[in-house]
């Protein structure tokens, strides 16, 4: 499994309404970051704070194109404050395949069960403990 690539594919995919935020995280924003805060609406995210309407992307998504290669590689203006949906994707290897994401690799999709258990590893800091 390789480390993200920034394709952003989860992040286009899931910020059209599929991204939730735990009530300690609009909490958050509320108390120390309300410029993120601004972007929530009865308790849901991604509204404009303008109009209201909810937002086709992320507002805090950036992409930026390589002029050498021609691919955008996203970021993440919020990454250390990001919604608990953010911060726990991915969850299983056969989410990730159904995402398209970069991260896989070929002997990914041979052994599911090893790259399952690598991903596990390798996002053991950013997921909740259950210990």
């Amino acid at each position: 499994m390789k480390d993200c690539t920034q394709c952003g594919k989860c992040c286009i995919k899931y910020s059209d309404g599929d991204l939730s935020a735990s009530d300690g995280d609009i909490e958050m924003w509320r108390l120390f970051n309300p410029d993120i805060a601004e972007y929530v609406k009865g308790g849901l995210i991604w509204f404009s704070p303008n109009s209201g309407k909810r937002l086709a992307l992320c507002p805090f998504l950036r992409g930026v194109t390589s002029s050498d290669t021609g691919k955008t590689l996203y970021s993440c203006d919020i990454y250390h404050d990001r919604p608990e949906d953010c911060r726990f994707y991915p969850v299983t290897v056969k989410q990730m395949m159904s995402d398209d994401c970069e991260m896989l690799e070929p002997q990914d999709l041979h052994e599911p069960i090893k790259a399952q258990a690598d991903l596990d590893t390798l996002l053991r800091y950013s997921r909740p403990s259950f210990d």
